[in-house]
């Protein structure tokens, strides 16, 4: 028996967690450590960042190509957050599941509580140690200007209050630790009984 990987169905994760606080870092060492474990790669109308490829970070759309995705039905949820869209592909999940993968879903609040009502899934919300740390994370990156920042610790307020709706919390202070408490879920969540 492996450690991951028994499973004929996948296993839908949420992740949920406010900008800045290692969430992508988090599940790219999933993926990386676990070939069953995919990130889904969500679709949005959001111009790139420096370094980010379109099909590996985001597809990135026009708004108009993301409203006619909308319109023909292929979004599992889609929210627009800071006057960009992100959508997760309905038939994409559908793929990866009926070969075993096991899919994190990295979605915001708004969007977590949508699909707790459409599928089954296990929530996990990562919380920074505090709004200051998180405040100097977002800043280190450089990638916003100040405006953006704020709005961003405007929302990270709102999305700490909806942690209790989720199955797990991963204060990520230190991310080897949190990795590890993640990566602990995971394994547990393929090997649960009931």
């Amino acid at each position: 028996m492996k450690l991951l990987g028994n499973l004929k169905q996948g296993l839908v994760f949420i992740l949920s967690a406010p900008a800045g606080t290692g969430k992508t870092t988090l599940v790219q060492k999933l993926v990386t450590e676990f070939p069953v474990v995919v990130a889904n790669v969500s679709y949005t109308t959001r111009a790139p960042r420096t370094g980010e490829i379109n099909g590996s970070h985001y597809h990135f759309v026009t708004e108009a190509d993301f409203l006619a995705r909308i319109a023909k039905g292929e979004f599992l949820e889609y929210v627009q957050l800071y006057g960009d869209y992100y959508g997760t592909s309905q038939l994409w999940l559908e793929e990866q599941l009926a070969h075993g993968k096991h899919v994190f879903l990295v979605i915001d609040t708004q969007g977590a509580k949508l699909l707790k009502e459409k599928i089954n899934a296990i929530h996990i919300f990562v919380s920074p140690p505090s709004l200051e740390v998180l405040e100097k994370r977002l800043q280190s990156r450089k990638t916003e200007p100040e405006s953006v920042i704020q709005k961003r610790l405007d929302w990270a307020k709102q999305e700490m209050l909806a942690k209790n709706a989720y199955d797990y919390l991963i204060i990520n202070d230190d991310l080897d630790t949190a990795y590890q408490v993640l990566r602990s879920i995971v394994i547990a969540e393929e090997h649960r009984i009931g």
